[in-house]
């Protein structure tokens, strides 16, 4: 068997890892946040798994030098991803369960698809998609019901950090897009550390001018969520999910979006004791369904205008 065409074993075992691990992040997360503080948490988190990246470019003889305007364009995508998305979807789970931060971080693929075409402008929607987006926000509009019913404060804090929640996928998704469009080519590992080691100094200064040294208790518990996050998060689950970019096609390499929820939602019910009510039952049926069809739609090339076609022909 040739380099190029990996054993079935290997493919379903990393499959298998970013499944587990980035289904499971919810919970580590959930755990991590009891006593110290999102911003604290990510910082660590992110300042971590970053610097043993780039050691590990270093020790495999990759240049991690980039020009400032590289280095700025890293910067930006890693705040998007990681401090847009992620220190906002931990401090969202403070406030709502597991399950239904992961449902609504699931609607990201939906968020990507419109910003990849307005942004990139290189593929036009098909109606399968179309479909999808729609179906996806219903879903979302039925996750949410109970929270736009509640009259009470807590319900009213929930709304605000579901609604800021999808806020975070947005900015995750203008994130992924804004790195497509910088990407000259095929991404190399240091162009993967950068971002998530510039996202925790970001963390840092976010954490810092908070105050969170003065309230954090680092117990057991919450160190080894942490551990877990870096570990088995960021190491273990970056570097399965860039093999299985490269070895797999993107509709399967996808099914994460849509498999990473439900691990979220069993773990929550299993160690953490939530409840699953039917409008999180209803609704998860209905993003995951719009997710897939978003995702295994095909996405068809937009003609080219007729400045483009004069460029062409010049």
């Amino acid at each position: 068997m040739s380099a190029s065409q990996p054993s079935r074993f290997m493919l379903a075992f990393n499959f298998a890892l970013v499944y587990l691990f980035w289904g499971s992040t919810y919970l580590a997360i959930d755990i991590a946040v009891e006593h110290i503080p999102p911003a604290l948490m990510c910082a660590v988190r992110f300042t971590i798994a970053g610097t043993i990246m780039l050691a590990y470019c270093l020790a495999r003889g990759e240049s991690i030098r980039y020009s400032p305007k590289r280095l700025l364009e890293f910067g930006i995508v890693g705040i998007l991803l990681l401090m847009g998305g992620n220190l906002t979807l931990c401090y969202a789970e403070r406030y709502i369960p597991t399950g239904l931060a992961a449902m609504l971080v699931a609607s990201m693929p939906l968020w990507f698809l419109i910003l990849d075409s307005l942004m990139l402008g290189h593929h036009k929607l098909s109606r399968r998609a179309v479909t999808g987006l729609a179906l996806g926000f219903m879903g979302t509009l039925v996750l949410l019901w109970p929270q736009l019913l509640e009259t009470g404060e807590v319900g009213r804090r929930q709304l605000f950090w579901s609604v800021a929640l999808i806020c975070g996928a947005l900015s995750w998704a203008f994130g992924s897009v804004l790195s497509k469009k910088w990407q000259s080519g095929t991404a190399t590992f240091g162009e993967t550390a950068w971002p998530v080691f510039l996202a925790g100094l970001g963390s840092w200064i976010f954490a810092l001018l908070h105050g969170d040294l003065s309230h954090v208790t680092w117990t057991t518990r919450g160190i080894g969520a942490v551990a877990y996050l870096v570990v088995c998060g960021s190491l273990i689950g970056y570097t399965a999910y860039i093999y299985i970019l490269g070895h797999a096609p993107t509709a399967k390499v996808s099914t994460y979006a849509y498999v990473n929820p439900v691990v979220a939602i069993f773990l929550g019910w299993l160690v953490l004791h939530e409840v699953i009510d039917r409008y999180v039952a209803a609704g998860s049926i209905i993003v995951i369904a719009a997710v897939i069809l978003v995702t295994s739609a095909s996405m068809t090339k937009k003609a080219p205008t007729m400045k483009t076609a004069e460029a062409a022909a010049d």
